[in-house]
């Protein structure tokens, strides 16, 4: 099979590979972007589907997409103008106040989010507010355990994406909202690491609102040829600035409208 050369010459295949012997080491590795500073997004991109697809061909199974850059100030930090996306695998759940095992991530943060469960594909060609909110189910509070196979989370756009969009792990709460019953701007959000608040946000953080970053995602999800589909979990983007977790925290995320979800870290030995 052809392999597609990225940057100064390393292959898409090799850096794929590299990122994937990250999780069996617990080693993260240097930047990519500065190992290829010619590498684009697109390269970033064919990375990411490359151990998407590597996975699948592992029995590992999607089961929906998250988004990530949803906030204005961070795509500038990383020099972009739109969101990215990385894949959500069944093995990446983790059950409401269960705890995760110390050593199963490399450097986790959290993060507080609305998730969308897909009632249907969205129609790409009429990607309306009405239609977005006829495609969804119901909505979930979630915590998104993010996590970095790049050394000291020291990461850019193609970084990221080529790491399945800094994914880790993500919980969902167990009280399905209809949308009907929220206004999805003005949630309010509120994450406490061991009952000390630590991250405050909002709706509106997220894009304006978190219809527009499945808008987006239903687009692109849809150009890549993966359309989102009936019962896929999306997790639409941090409403609030992420936080670091350390072994033996707890985390607990409310937000308005939509109940609470809670996550612990095991201790080392």
């Amino acid at each position: 099979m052809a392999t597609r050369r990225l940057g100064l010459g390393l292959d898409v295949g090799t850096v794929a590979a590299q990122l994937r012997d990250c999780y069996a080491s617990g080693v993260a590795m240097a930047p990519i972007r500065e190992a290829f500073p010619d590498a684009k997004i697109e390269d970033a991109y064919a990375i990411q589907a490359a151990n998407t697809a590597h996975w699948e061909a592992q029995d590992r199974v999607v089961v929906g997409a998250k988004i990530g850059l949803t906030a204005k100030a961070v795509q500038g930090q990383l020099g972009v103008d739109q969101p990215d996306f990385g894949h959500l695998f069944a093995d990446m759940a983790v059950a409401d106040g269960d705890i995760v095992a110390a050593g199963r991530l490399l450097q986790p943060r959290v993060e507080a989010e609305i998730a969308f469960i897909m009632a249907r594909t969205p129609d790409a060609a009429r990607l309306t507010t009405a239609e977005l909110i006829d495609s969804v189910a119901y909505a979930l509070p979630a915590i998104e355990i993010v996590d970095s196979r790049i050394a000291g989370w020291n990461i850019g756009i193609v970084d990221t994406v080529a790491d399945n969009a800094s994914s880790g792990l993500f919980v969902l709460g167990t009280r399905p909202v209809s949308l009907g019953a929220i206004d999805l701007r003005l949630c309010g959000m509120v994450l406490e690491r061991n009952g000390e608040p630590t991250s405050f946000g909002a709706g509106a953080a997220c894009l304006g609102n978190p219809l527009h970053a499945l808008g987006w995602l239903a687009a692109k999800m849809a150009e890549v040829g993966r359309p989102l589909a009936q019962g896929d979990i999306v997790l639409s983007g941090a409403l609030g600035p992420m936080v670091a977790v350390a072994p033996g925290d707890s985390v607990e995320a409310r937000i308005g409208g939509l109940g609470s979800v809670r996550v612990g870290f095991g201790k080392d030995g």
